[in-house]
């Protein structure tokens, strides 16, 4: 019977030690125009648009990939002010994409040190430099004891659509025709 209990001991101190282990992060998903909550704050992503240039003439920025931008509105139900983080865009694959420092051509550029007042809500967009893709965009940083994402899909014909309206300057994708059936 004393043989059993070093074996009882190892079998007990593995099981603790696995559950002791740091517990694996929760991932919310949550879809375009839905309240994101987070602590005190309330994200929502009003739009997207993928351009191809940012400006017009000697001041024209050209992305390498696509300049991706979107436009969310964040509430602070706090009682003091809140401190923004950096947001991501993560593809398919898990390749992350970082916010942009320069926001020039961007209309409403919400900046790189962003805070909202108490009882507030700020507004604006941020951009990326990304490829034309599926994405979520990461709310969360590694601080945070799980992450919560806002699904982007690929639409170029939304992202033309809020081009009409004036949302943002540049040239928008073209939207990519469906091929013609084939003649018999």
């Amino acid at each position: 019977m004393s043989k059993l209990a070093p074996s009882a001991a190892l079998i007990l101190s593995l099981i603790a030690a696995g559950c002791s282990g740091a517990s694996a992060r929760k991932s919310v998903i949550y879809q375009p125009g839905d309240n994101a909550i987070l602590d005190q704050l309330t994200y929502k992503v009003i739009g997207t648009q993928m351009l191809t240039r940012l400006g017009d003439g000697p001041n024209q920025r050209i992305p390498q990939n696509r300049f991706y931008v979107v436009r969310i509105s964040v509430a602070n139900a706090g009682s003091e002010e809140a401190n923004l983080p950096a947001l991501t865009l993560v593809d398919d694959s898990g390749k992350t994409y970082e916010e942009l420092t320069d926001g020039s051509g961007v209309n409403q550029w919400l900046g790189v040190i962003r805070r909202v007042p108490a009882n507030q809500t700020a507004s604006g967009s941020v951009v990326f430099d990304a490829p034309a893709s599926h994405y979520r965009l990461k709310l969360t940083d590694d601080t945070d004891n799980g992450d919560a994402y806002v699904d982007l899909p690929l639409s170029f014909a939304h992202e033309q659509a809020s081009q009409s309206v004036g949302e943002t300057p540049g040239t928008p994708i073209p939207e990519v025709a469906a091929p013609a059936p084939p003649k018999k």
